[in-house]
């Protein structure tokens, strides 16, 4: 599927200097590779399209009101350590 001068040219890109023994080696290994790889020409696709794979999901609630704006805002900020009529007072960080 690829040949020694395929390999030789790959080194060059990537900028590696190859023995002789490394040229081989490697292309046997890339060899390997694109045989394993070539069998995905092979799945048969049609009936994973229609399968439900456990793709993600939303699984969040709907973006309801579950209480009126303000109902709990005095009780949060009768907690605050610091506060300036409905807001936080909090320290100024730089």
């Amino acid at each position: 599927m690829i040949s020694k001068n395929e390999v030789k040219d790959l080194a060059d890109l990537a900028r590696i200097n190859l023995s002789p023994e490394e040229e081989k080696s490697l292309h046997a290994d890339l060899e390997s590779i694109l045989d394993y790889i070539s069998k995905l020409k092979d799945v048969d696709l049609k009936t994973i399209e229609h399968q439900d794979l456990g793709l993600v999901k939303n699984v969040m609630r709907l973006d309801e009101n579950p209480h009126e704006a303000g109902a709990h805002t005095e009780d949060l900020l009768a907690q605050a350590s610091g506060r300036e009529g409905d807001f936080f007072v909090v320290k100024k960080i730089l």
